[in-house]
């Protein structure tokens, strides 16, 4: 909600035009406000306990190139942290970031996600994982897809019981790098970001970014040894998917990936993807730059996680985001 583009209209207009806009306006908030009552109550508490973190896991069968060399090193005073629970809750990325739930086909699953600075009026944005957002071997987009923000400050199974309620999307915005990867390969992980719109929802029918905040976004690669944190509700392993985890380090290239992505040391697990990655972080206020999201690791290389690289492409999906009325893949 940071940046908001303003339509000056002449008075004569506005008489002549509210009149013939505002029975269709209407309609088209009861429609929105129908279609989001019903994700909202298709979740139920047995479904979301159900649901399963939708996260990839390469090993040596998956194709990716053999490591040449050796990542290049951080400098500076760098903070680093694996995997720790985030106890500051009067921050923005307490509040922003969240739990994200959808359904892609018969199964039911999990992720994170952040909301990110729109330029439009009505509606809010969600960035998470593509994976997170469409099916890239069926080729489809997820359904029923519902963002919880501040999950963390009371996680239950209704939306009712959260601390500020649920909001859904009404579109979702993939790249086609994305949607025509064919599997979770490496073109894949290089175009691993999504955006979801959301109307107004929560407790009060309000929009998300006036609820709980937004974030800036950065559309340019980072240098390596940039002091970066990750984060996102991981819900594997040792974590079970209601405390907002962190990690921090100074980001890296992943050799195994071409150096075409990040790697950040980080021990977080299925339920992550799509958490926000952020530079230019202040730990007091919670708030930063999203440069990338919790996408993948490797089964032979632990503590690690990775990331796309944020670039004109990711932009062009924010771009598309900004005017989307219904799901899209952006060429």
């Amino acid at each position: 909600m940071r940046t908001r583009r303003s339509l000056a209209l002449l008075v004569g207009v506005v008489l002549l035009v509210i009149p013939a806009l505002a029975a269709p306006a209407a309609a088209a908030d009861e429609s929105q406000r129908a279609a989001h009552e019903r994700i909202v109550a298709h979740w139920t508490p047995e479904r979301m306990k159900a649901a399963i973190p939708r996260h990839f896991v390469f090993d040596s069968e998956r194709g990716f190139v053999p490591a040449k060399g050796k990542p290049g090193g951080g400098g500076g005073s760098i903070v680093t942290v694996t995997g720790a629970s985030w106890t500051n809750t009067n921050t923005l990325v307490y509040r922003a970031s969240g739990k994200v739930y959808f359904e892609m086909g018969v199964s039911a699953y999990i992720c994170s996600g952040a909301v990110v600075e729109d330029g439009r009026s009505g509606y809010s944005l969600v960035l998470t994982a593509a994976h997170c957002a469409y099916d890239e071997t069926n080729r489809q987009f997820a359904q029923f897809w519902m963002f919880i923000p501040e999950f963390d400050s009371n996680p239950t199974y209704t939306c009712a019981s959260t601390t500020h309620g649920c909001w859904t999307a009404s579109a979702l915005v993939v790249h086609s790098g994305y949607a025509t990867a064919g599997g979770f390969n490496s073109q894949a992980t290089v175009h691993d970001y999504a955006i979801a719109v959301v109307g107004p929802g929560g407790k009060s029918n309000a929009q998300l970014d006036a609820t709980v905040g937004d974030f800036g976004i950065g559309f340019s690669a980072v240098a390596v040894g940039t002091q970066t944190y990750a984060f996102g509700y991981p819900a594997a392993g040792k974590y079970a998917g209601s405390d907002l985890v962190y990690c921090a380090g100074g980001v890296q290239n992943d050799p195994y990936n071409g150096n075409l992505t990040y790697k950040l040391g980080c021990d977080m697990t299925g339920g992550s993807s799509g958490g926000p990655w952020l530079t230019a972080f202040t730990t007091s206020t919670g708030d930063g730059t999203l440069r990338s999201v919790n996408s993948y690791t490797y089964r032979s290389v632990t503590n690690t996680m990775h990331g796309p690289k944020f670039d004109a492409r990711t932009q062009a999906v924010y771009n598309t985001a900004n005017d989307a009325t219904s799901s899209t893949i952006v060429q």
